[in-house]
């Protein structure tokens, strides 16, 4: 498969990403508020943000029990974290036990080695406890829809239908494909997403959202720079969406959003290797309060984004389905042999 030419036309012309200079990493304790570090800026004045990102990561989504009251690893925990997944990952990839049917190999997944940069022990930092606020009935819906996935498409995960992972899901990392091109030009910002590719454009012109009877899975996106930091608000979600699609976000895989859903992103480039990203994320029909999430973006100027053929290659879909109606001829059978 040949490497995808990313290129997006806006009045004729063409926008090609710049990459940047390689630098260091984002520390633990660095953020946007105490670096010194200054951003270099596009022709028209932006901070750059622009290049080739990448957030694959073995931290966890949620903060894990055991760790409770503990935001961050020191370096030692932090390897011992890193190798003890090396060895679960080499036992796991010995082969299924006999009888079951198993998964691919790690060589076609690229979650990543390490830990984040800051060594946090969740991708959750509010709550501090580092666990999302998850209300019971968008817990039962979740569970709804998983135990109906066979039954019909519409009870699947739209990111498995190849629609899209929507916003913010689409920037949490998953088994693969964690890479975003970042692109800018007079009075917009473009990413661009390997996973689905989706291009999700991000007007800076001060324009209202679109009307409020206008539904979007992405929402409806609207930027502006508070100094070195792009904010970004997304508003005009419907509530066929989940808040995230991949099992990488474990419990809230597949909590639904709802057409209240309120998301406000910061991108803040902290060095020349690093964009910082928060989300806080507000739907008082599923949380019951705001969270945020925050982790680093680091450049990968060698990292090589391919076309997804998503619906080209996704035999999944309609195999659960046929799965399903062979269970369901299974069991009218076995009724009539009653």
């Amino acid at each position: 498969m040949s490497p995808r030419v990313i290129s997006l036309l806006k009045a004729g012309t063409v926008i090609v990403a710049v990459l940047l200079a390689p630098g260091a990493v984002l520390g633990q304790a660095q953020t946007d508020e105490t670096s010194t570090w200054t951003p270099p800026r596009t022709p028209d004045g932006q901070p750059d943000l622009q290049g080739l990102w990448t957030n694959e990561t073995i931290t966890r989504f949620e903060r894990p029990s055991q760790l409770a009251g503990k935001e961050f690893l020191t370096a030692e925990e932090a390897a011992e974290l890193e190798e003890r997944t090396a060895q679960r990952r080499a036992e796991a990839d010995r082969g299924p036990e006999p009888g079951i049917v198993g998964s691919y190999n790690r060589v076609w997944f690229d979650s990543g080695t390490k830990v984040l940069s800051t060594r946090q022990t969740s991708l959750v930092v509010d709550p501090p406890d580092g666990r999302v606020p998850v209300l019971p009935e968008a817990e039962e819906k979740r569970d709804y829809n998983f135990a109906k996935s066979a039954d019909s498409y519409e009870y699947m995960s739209v990111w498995d239908r190849c629609i899209s992972r929507g916003v913010p899901g689409s920037m949490f990392p998953a088994g693969y494909n964690n890479a975003y091109r970042i692109l800018q030009i007079p009075g917009y910002v473009v990413i661009l997403y390997e996973m689905i590719h989706d291009a999700r454009i991000i007007p800076l012109d001060g324009q209202p959202h679109i009307a409020p009877h206008i539904r979007l899975w992405m929402g409806d996106s609207r930027g502006r720079w508070d100094g070195n930091t792009l904010v970004v608000e997304t508003t005009n979600f419907h509530d066929r969406g989940w808040i995230a699609s991949s099992a990488a976000a474990g419990r809230m895989k597949g909590i639904p959003t709802s057409d209240a859903l309120y998301v406000v992103e910061r991108f803040t480039r902290v060095d020349p290797d690093t964009i910082r990203w928060e989300v806080t994320i507000e739907d008082p029909n599923a949380y019951a309060r705001p969270w945020t999430v925050v982790m680093p973006l680091s450049r990968d100027p060698d990292y090589q984004i391919f076309e997804y053929a998503c619906h080209e290659g996704n035999y999944a879909l309609p195999n659960i389905l046929r799965g399903g109606r062979a269970r369901d001829t299974a069991a009218a059978e076995a009724a009539t042999k009653r």
